[in-house]
């Protein structure tokens, strides 16, 4: 074999492949944790959009507040985006008597789910894919979240409950 031939291949094969973890890596700067970008329900309108005070500058996966009032029972994902921690969706507006479900995904590593001021959560910290941990929000109001061992990679979360 001709050794300027593959010493040509070897370094078309090292360009090509600093090319390709380039494009990755900036495909993945997008802050924090990004959702998976296929959301599948309707945000609430910008003037009816709850101010979290910043809670949710540092979710990737935030891109507005789930509107899902009207119904009975809705889940969170807890383990979403493309590393695991994230929760999706990051916000979620429902009516009171609402029962929110978070559900592991097995991703991410171990999770738990804290309101910042303990009004309702799961301290443990748990990696089991179908693990659900659930609760019925009776009160209006907004009440903020984290996974407390991700919250440097933003994983909160936020639920305003209306009357």
């Amino acid at each position: 074999m001709n050794p300027n031939l593959a010493a040509y291949d070897r370094r078309s094969v090292l360009r090509a492949t600093g090319a390709a973890l380039v494009t990755g890596s900036l495909a993945g700067c997008t802050g924090a944790d990004g959702g998976d970008g296929g959301s599948d329900y309707e945000t609430v309108p910008d003037e009816e959009e709850p101010d979290y005070d910043g809670w949710l500058d540092a979710t990737g996966s935030y891109d507005g507040t789930a509107d899902l009032r009207g119904e009975n029972e809705v889940e969170v994902a807890v383990g979403a985006g493309n590393r695991g921690t994230a929760f999706e969706p990051a916000a979620i507006m429902i009516d009171a008597g609402t029962t929110v479900v978070w559900r592991w995904t097995g991703a991410g590593g171990g999770h738990n789910v804290v309101e910042e001021n303990e009004a309702f959560g799961i301290g443990e910290i748990v990696a089991e894919e179908g693990h659900t941990y659930e609760h019925v929000f009776e009160d209006p109001g907004t009440y903020r979240y984290v996974c407390t061992p991700h919250d440097a990679q933003g994983m909160r979360g936020a639920v305003a409950v209306e009357e």
